[in-house]
């Protein structure tokens, strides 16, 4: 298997759906630990592994987009779907960065042994709390929404022309 075909079939079509799960599901996770410290506790290391698999699918996927966008005809809507994927990184970046520094906070303020308040007040201050979930909601919408606008794309270019609008008869009906 390489990372361009899978079982003689186009990768990019098998990888994207990682990262059509992944990305909400990470945005998701993110906003919650965001907004709720005793999540962010629980979860511990998980949002920011999460968020870290979730990135690292987004240039498997690219890559082999791009393999896939040089063996097809030249096409507009390959080319705007391209572009539009190009754009995903940023975002998913975004959310491993949060989600790295949400862990972090939360590891550090976590209750000590005997009852007592950790090294920093994470869930004592509303403030950076407040800060922290509105940067944290504004990248996780933009990473969603990003994943749509992509998808959106990658869909129109792959079946526009490439289906009946009434329905074939196929002599078993």
């Amino acid at each position: 298997m390489s990372l361009t075909l899978v079982n003689g079939l186009p990768a990019h079509v098998l990888f994207v759906h990682f990262v059509i799960v992944l990305v909400p599901l990470s945005a998701l996770a993110l906003v919650v630990c965001a907004a709720w410290p005793k999540a962010a506790r629980r979860l511990g290391l998980l949002l920011p592994v999460l968020a870290l698999v979730t990135l690292a699918t987004v240039p498997v996927s690219t890559h082999a987009g791009e393999w896939l966008e040089r063996h097809v005809g030249s096409d507009p809507l390959v080319r705007k779907h391209a572009e539009l994927g190009d754009g995903l990184l940023p975002w998913v970046l975004g959310l491993f960065v949060i989600s790295a520094v949400i862990w972090w906070t939360a590891r550090r303020s976590a209750p000590a042994a005997d009852g007592t308040a950790g090294a920093s007040s994470w869930s004592s201050s509303a403030l950076v709390r407040g800060a922290v979930a509105i940067v944290a909601v504004a990248v996780a919408v933009g990473a969603v929404v990003d994943v749509y606008r992509i998808g959106d794309s990658g869909a129109k270019a792959a079946w526009h022309d490439n289906y009946s609008k009434t329905a074939t008869q196929h002599g078993d009906d």
